[in-house]
């Protein structure tokens, strides 16, 4: 099918000055750019006047590798803009899987993803499986180190031995080969919160010095300068170093993000290529299991559970978070019981006549491990620097779909709050330096092929945004409410939003990497 795009301010994701085009495509590809009115008038058009036309939006750090397999479409991406994630990311993929540690790959993607019924091993079949079942938006899956762990070893604390770090590395390449765009990490989950410095490296030395390693860092707070030093030792084996969910926690670390960057750049000079992702709110999202102590991880989830009922437990937890944690800023997402989502652990402790320690034990035992929060932990000033660094790309790091409850609103609402506040309400970068953040820069990290810019011959992946009304909706009591003023979203020429309502038409695909 051919298509003449007409009448809106093109923001093509280079960065360059907006300015009016008219774009004409033909079946999945864009065929000219060129001043308006100077393309034949004969073909079928899509009048975009008063709207701003962008590369679609690419997610650098989702977490929606199950979505191909639910049974309803996942809109929460596409309505934003969003035509291709990143998936795999904090060392959680759904492969590779092992027979002998089934139940420990089975209990691993429990704690984050909705009920699962993997038929796969590696990731050749694992691709199979979801092409066959269809996606929304393109995928560009990264292999997670957790995953990798817990196939050769199984959920323990101890070292892989020789043959154990064999087998991740055959793994690994196994899964590069099939098409995986990298290695991720993710350094405060069981097992991986267990893993050295050397065996990540050893890991990372299989993508050849031209590779890519995403890591979710082993300290955000406290201790995120030896964290991010960790994170570039790796990198330099891999070849390229890309820090998620930057961001710098708790109030006796806020302004501590120039630092940080500062700590980032002098690697950059040096010439290790580094890049990160963002996303644009003063609030985390994770499991509540990351607030204890790590010795209650090592094991199974039934070690666990265990030792948060052993005698002596909440005495040892009132001492281990009081004075670091505020249990006012932390608010339950979703429960597997969907009780309490919404509320504070201070306003459920007020409530229960307890303390929130003990509501914290309670909600762990009870929902056996899974509860996802949200954590009111950064500043916005700290968010800003972030955000202005040209290398920063914009990632929604949207928990799984399917699990229900309250997530972080981030997971609908990332991208059209960045354009809504920090850049029509803010000013902290302007509108087409936006639109390089979530389109270019990222395809750029991530090598993903033909997407990301506005030129002739690449992929049509298109978003049509209206500049000023774009906004995120949902809020962290109420965050399933779709953003308002993405009207128009294409995916390889194929209109699958229209009047910001999904056509219920799975139009993307899993992508595999440029070389």
């Amino acid at each position: 099918m051919t298509e003449l795009l007409t009448g809106a301010h093109l923001a093509d994701g280079t960065g360059a000055a907006l300015h009016h085009a008219d774009v004409l495509l033909d079946h999945d590809r864009i065929t000219a750019v060129a001043p308006p009115g100077t393309l034949p008038r004969h073909h079928p058009h899509r009048d975009l006047t008063g709207l701003v036309l962008a590369p679609g939006f690419i997610d650098s750090h989702s977490h929606a590798d199950n979505a191909p397999l639910l049974t309803e479409h996942d809109t929460t991406k596409v309505l934003q803009g969003v035509t291709t994630e990143v998936v795999g990311n904090c060392g959680f993929s759904l492969a590779p899987r092992t027979t002998t540690h089934d139940n420990e790959h089975r209990e691993l993607l429990h704690r984050l993803f909705p009920p699962l019924h993997a038929t796969w091993t590696g990731f050749t079949e694992l691709f199979a499986a979801t092409d066959a079942a269809g996606h929304v938006t393109n995928h560009c899956p990264l292999v997670g180190h957790g995953t990798l762990r817990v196939a050769a070893t199984g959920m323990t604390q101890a070292a892989p031995d020789t043959d154990a770090l064999r087998q991740m590395r055959a793994l690994l390449e196994e899964a590069m080969g099939a098409g995986a765009f990298g290695l991720s990490s993710g350094l405060i989950y069981p097992p991986a919160t267990f893993a050295t410095t050397t065996e990540l490296t050893a890991l990372a030395e299989v993508l050849g010095g031209d590779g890519l390693y995403a890591t979710h860092m082993r300290d955000e707070g406290d201790h995120l300068l030896d964290a991010i030093d960790e994170a570039l030792h790796i990198g330099r084996a891999a070849g390229r170093t890309h820090l998620s969910h930057l961001k710098s926690t708790g109030p006796s670390n806020w302004g501590a993000m120039p630092s940080a960057l500062e700590r980032i750049q002098h690697a950059r000079s040096t010439g290790q290529v580094v890049h990160q992702d963002v996303y644009p709110y003063t609030a985390s999202s994770t499991t509540l299991t990351a607030l204890l102590p790590a010795h209650y991880l090592s094991g199974n989830a039934r070690h666990t559970l265990e030792k948060l009922t052993a005698p002596g437990v909440h005495a040892e937890l009132t001492d281990a978070l009081t004075g670091s944690t505020r249990f006012d800023r932390i608010l339950i997402a979703t429960t597997t019981s969907h009780r309490h989502e919404g509320r504070t652990l201070t306003e459920i402790a007020t409530a229960s006549d307890t303390d929130p320690v003990q509501v914290l034990i309670d909600l762990l035992v009870t929902e056996e491990l899974r509860v996802a929060m949200i954590h009111f932990s950064m500043h916005e000033d700290d968010l800003e620097h972030a955000l202005r660094d040209p290398r920063t790309a914009i990632g929604s790091d949207g928990l799984p779909p399917g699990n229900g409850g309250t997530p972080h609103p981030r997971l609908t609402s990332t991208f059209p709050r960045f354009l809504g506040r920090y850049v029509r309400g803010r000013g902290v970068l302007d509108l087409p330096e936006a639109v390089r953040r979530m389109t270019s820069l990222p395809a750029e990290i991530f090598r993903i092929p033909d997407r990301g810019v506005i030129t002739p011959g690449r992929i049509a992946d298109l978003v049509a945004f209206d500049p000023a009304t774009v906004l995120d909706v949902g809020d962290y009591r109420d965050p399933l409410r779709p953003p308002t003023g993405v009207p128009w979203v294409c995916l390889a020429g194929q209109t699958v939003v229209e009047a910001g309502e999904f056509l219920g038409i799975p139009a993307g695909r899993r992508l595999s990497p440029s070389a």
